[in-house]
């Protein structure tokens, strides 16, 4: 064989082998993906049972409820148009607290609430989730 044909061969292998490694990689990622929903999404489009996704929108005021263990909490989480009941068993961040922006990372129940295994608070005022923020404008552009 000659030179310049096993270095077109050594080129072709090389490509194939790194296009595997892409699809490989990317089969992996498709199953541990979380996607984010906006309560009016589920609301929307129905329950997507036995993913792992996340929930995002504002904690209603009035709706935390600690249990007696200490470390199960119970609210709610509305993006304007409607709302979904969420629990949450565990340490929740400082910065959790009613009227402020959630994203809680869990899975839906038949029963249509939704089970978070870890929550992420807003930071300051001013921080909303980009997502979020894109869900609520919409909210109030079809409100009006």
């Amino acid at each position: 064989m000659k030179a310049k044909n096993q270095r077109l061969m050594l080129a072709a292998l090389a490509m194939i082998a790194v296009v595997a490694a892409g699809l490989l990689a990317l089969s992996a990622l498709k199953d541990q993906a979380a996607f984010f929903y906006a309560p009016s999404d589920v609301k929307k489009d129905g329950l997507p049972l036995g993913k792992a996704v996340r929930l995002g929108g504002m904690v209603v005021a009035g709706s935390i409820k600690r249990a007696a263990d200490g470390v199960t909490l119970r609210f709610a989480v509305t993006d304007g148009q409607a709302t979904t009941p969420v629990t949450f068993r565990g340490i929740a961040p400082d910065l959790f607290r009613e009227k402020s922006g959630v994203v809680a990372e869990g899975q839906f129940q038949p029963d249509g609430g939704f089970v978070a295994t870890n929550l992420l608070a807003k930071h300051d005022e001013k921080y909303m989730p980009p997502e979020l923020a894109g869900k609520m404008h919409e909210t109030k552009s079809l409100k009006q």
